[in-house]
């Protein structure tokens, strides 16, 4: 039985399930849905805030093959 952070298990898979941060995904998504993502996204602010999760998220979108209404289809 393999050992699991809390952290990790619990994390977000999608930009629906990040929490108080609507502005923030909605931006992204729409940057994705229209084609014109920048080359570079600095995530800041204090402990706890969803900067990894959301960084991690829009990496696993921009590298799907198959991406669905904005977000990773989580299987690729």
């Amino acid at each position: 039985m393999s050992y699991q952070v809390l952290s990790r298990k619990c994390r977000p898979q999608r930009f629906d399930e990040v929490v108080g941060q609507v502005h923030i995904t909605r931006t992204l998504q729409n940057a994705i849905g229209m084609n014109r993502v920048a080359h570079v996204y600095l995530f800041a602010g204090p402990r706890g805030v969803g900067k990894t999760s959301t960084a991690r998220i829009l990496a696993k979108v921009l590298n799907c093959k198959n991406p669905t209404e904005k977000n990773p289809c989580n299987k690729c």
